[in-house]
């Protein structure tokens, strides 16, 4: 189900280490910007503990946002968070203003589905590895998803998951894959645990041992 995502933000026209530690220390808003299209980059502020809400929500990482200043709407994804190296704080964040009519590249989570029934981790002692959590994906800000599912029911013992195995919505393409065959990627796979491999291995000497 789609989620809209508001963010309230205050013209900011201090700059410098100096006015973003006071702006956050006396006003609890942290600096940010929004930059990209064909304007100029915006110096704004937001709520520290808005944002810090709001990023508790994976699809916020993958969804078209609303910066409101002060009754001025732009739409943008986040490009970039920064938070305190040690401390639950976050510091700045970077905002990209997205056109309906020019591509965007955005990293989508991936789901993965069926991780516990699957045949080759429920009956035969398989456990899933993940290669990746999330993919690059390139398409028009409308046709954004939110996430990508991966279905495991289907994989059998020792198979591997690639990029180009993933089921894509219509006009999503990944970023790697354009840059051909060799960017194909593992994304998931199910092998049994080294310990069983071994067990498995000495079961067959021993019925080998035991034919001779």
């Amino acid at each position: 189900m789609s989620q809209d995502f508001v963010i309230e933000a205050f013209p900011r026209d201090d700059q410098g280490k100096g006015a973003s530690r006071r702006l956050r220390r006396e006003e609890r808003k942290i600096p940010a910007i929004i930059y990209g299209g064909d304007k100029e980059a915006t110096p704004v502020a937001i709520w520290h503990n808005e944002l810090k809400k709001a990023i508790e929500n994976e699809a916020f990482f993958s969804h078209i946002l609303t910066v409101d200043i002060q009754g001025q709407k732009e739409s943008v994804i986040l490009k970039d968070l920064q938070r305190h190296p040690y401390k639950p704080i976050l510091t700045h964040a970077d905002f990209l203003r997205v056109d309906k009519n020019h591509k965007i590249h955005v990293n989508v989570p991936l789901h993965f589905l069926n991780e516990e029934t699957a045949p080759a981790v429920k009956l035969q002692g398989g456990v899933v590895s993940h290669t990746m959590t999330e993919v690059e994906v390139i398409c028009l800000p409308q046709n954004l998803p939110e996430f990508i599912e991966v279905d495991l029911n289907d994989v059998e013992m020792d198979q591997v998951v690639h990029l180009s195995d993933l089921k894509l919505p219509k006009d999503v393409e990944v970023a790697a894959l354009l840059q051909g065959e060799d960017h194909d990627q593992p994304v998931a796979s199910i092998h049994k645990p080294k310990g069983a491999k071994a067990d498995d291995a000495e079961e067959a000497e021993g019925e080998e041992g035991g034919e001779e």
